[in-house]
């Protein structure tokens, strides 16, 4: 059983996935992030994986994006850097990316290299569900990797039906048909929109994502589904902090003080 299930089955409320973007701030950050992350309390690390056109990314994930370009991050030079890296994170990780550069790396080679370092599941927004199921399924399966789909305010109860029967791992609930980072005014819309979800007792887990940034927005998210997801708000800590293990620990014991 991969890292994802076995932390749903100890741990089914309250879960703490948070992104980071990897090569930021520095090209060699990427270990000292992640490690940074476990050591503080992350339940699950969502490593982003840089892109010039990140459709589903707000301006900071943007920004850390373009710096890790700049950098000199690529998928090639990723996965030389997680080559050895379960040797000190044992918590569950899952790559976060968009297909282009998974299909210009080559898409089983790339799961196959996820595999190869440990890696636990993937997270692409733009692969379509139809695509998924004819040409790309089996590949993600053969590796043992977690797929996890997306949903939104707007998507039909049909479709969330046929995402949480193809979802592994987890379903990820944007909280809002914006970018990351995004924080909506319209709360009772937003309430209304967990307890929907939370009603049709889906068999996957659920963490809703998307304008989660502290203690308040965290714990109003955990009432209605098991955990949630923090990019953006931790990802601005990073920049305004020369140490990351300082500011990764201040970050993450404000919200689960």
């Amino acid at each position: 059983m991969n890292r994802i299930l076995q932390l749903f089955e100890r741990k089914t409320n309250n879960v703490l996935n948070v992104y980071c973007t990897a090569g930021y701030p520095r090209v060699d950050s990427t270990l000292f992030v992640m490690k940074a992350l476990q050591d503080n309390g992350a339940d699950i690390i969502e490593l982003g994986m840089p892109y010039s056109d990140p459709l589903a990314d707000g301006p900071v994930i943007q920004q850390s994006s373009m710096m890790a370009l700049d950098n000199g991050m690529s998928i090639l030079k990723l996965f030389a850097q997680l080559k050895d890296f379960r040797h000190q994170i044992y918590t569950p990780v899952i790559l976060m990316g968009y297909m282009n550069p998974v299909l210009q790396y080559g898409f089983e080679k790339f799961c196959q290299h996820a595999a190869d370092v440990a890696i636990d599941g993937l997270i692409i927004p733009d692969l379509p569900i139809h695509e998924f199921e004819t040409e790309y399924s089996a590949i993600i399966k053969r590796y043992g990797l977690s797929f996890i789909f997306l949903i939104t305010p707007e998507t039909l109860e049909a479709r969330i039906r046929k995402i949480d029967e193809l979802s592994s791992g987890f379903i990820y609930a944007v909280s809002s048909s914006s970018t990351t980072g995004h924080t909506s005014s319209d709360t009772t819309g937003q309430q209304a929109y967990f307890k929907r979800i939370q009603d049709m007792k889906l068999k996957n887990p659920v963490l809703i994502g998307f304008g989660i940034r502290d203690k308040e927005t965290f714990t109003g998210a955990c009432a209605y589904a098991n955990g949630a997801i923090i990019g953006s708000a931790y990802i601005k800590s990073l920049g305004n902090s020369p140490n990351i293990e300082t500011s990764t620990k201040e970050f993450l014991s404000a919200i689960l003080k």
